[in-house]
């Protein structure tokens, strides 16, 4: 957490300027824009964290779940694969605090979107001509549901899911049911709600690892205990600086199987507690551009 708050302040004090400019959220300016959206796509390859192809590991089950919301706290271009965390265009970067001790991002301010909605507007004015291979996401929240068995009764749950390096949370809910926090949480927090004979129930946990693919690891290395999920352009983004309309990037996340858990009984469904969360992590983004 501390090393990638550390790369981004040594990317200077401009560098952070020009990210917090370019969110277009909160100034809005004239067009065209670089228009960003999310996809989550349970068919697509599910990747370790260097981006190769992992099956699920014996002993473990998994499922691909059915998502509601995302939120990200970090976006870059990057030219190629040598370019380093914070050397690309950062186009976003969203609002931290420092309420709970230390730097975090703060959750009540977290813009959470669905599929196919617009999380991000970018002046394309503002962004320098060139080519761009390579795009850095760092996911901060999921909201998701999957299928779960107790007591002999299959039921629908709702996770609550933070994966940013550390989010200062003051509450949140799941699905219906408020859950208070007020401090700092590190990556892997997660909050579970279900209803169970009309009843909600809400149980947290911590997962013990979330899976966060970077192809380029080896030239272009992210901190342990962040999520910048790293992806290659379907097709190189290319931006003139003459562009008279939008061009689009659809973030294609995989969520094949992307929830984990060790499989006591081992028929892959997850039955809690018995069955604990392992792995809640994005398994791979591609980046597709429309113009």
């Amino acid at each position: 957490m501390r090393y990638f708050i550390l790369i981004l302040v040594a990317t200077g004090f401009f560098l952070f300027n020009s990210c917090r400019k370019d969110n277009s959220i909160d100034e809005p300016k004239d067009g065209p824009f670089l228009v960003f959206k999310f996809r989550f796509d349970s068919t697509q390859a599910r990747l370790n964290n260097f981006g190769q192809p992992q099956g699920i590991p014996n002993g473990h089950g998994a499922q691909s779940p059915r998502f509601n919301k995302i939120s990200a706290h970090y976006i870059e271009l990057a030219p190629d694969s040598f370019t380093l965390l914070g050397q690309g265009k950062v186009l976003y970067m969203a609002s931290e605090t420092n309420a709970g001790g230390s730097t975090a991002i703060d959750f009540s301010k977290s813009i959470t979107v669905s599929e196919n909605e617009v999380f991000l507007r970018v002046p394309l004015s503002s962004i320098s001509a060139g080519t761009y291979k390579w795009l850095r996401v760092s996911l901060s929240y999921q909201n998701y549901d999957i299928q779960l068995r107790s007591s002999g009764f299959d039921f629908t749950g709702t996770v609550a899911s933070f994966i940013g390096y550390n989010t200062y949370i003051s509450s949140f809910r799941p699905k219906n049911q408020l859950v208070t926090v007020n401090q700092n949480k590190l990556q892997g927090y997660w909050a579970f709600e279900t209803s169970i004979f009309g009843m909600d129930t809400v149980i947290s946990g911590d997962a013990s690892n979330t899976t966060v693919p970077n192809p380029i690891a080896s030239t272009s290395p992210i901190p342990a205990g962040s999520c910048v999920v790293t992806g290659a352009f379907s097709g190189p983004l290319i931006i003139t600086g003459n562009e008279t309309n939008d061009i689009n990037v659809l973030m294609s996340l995989s969520i094949n199987n992307s929830f984990e858990w060790t499989d006591d009984a081992g028929n892959n469904i997850y039955e809690p507690p018995q069955d604990v969360v392992v792995d809640m992590g994005i398994r791979g983004l591609i980046p597709y551009v429309s113009y």
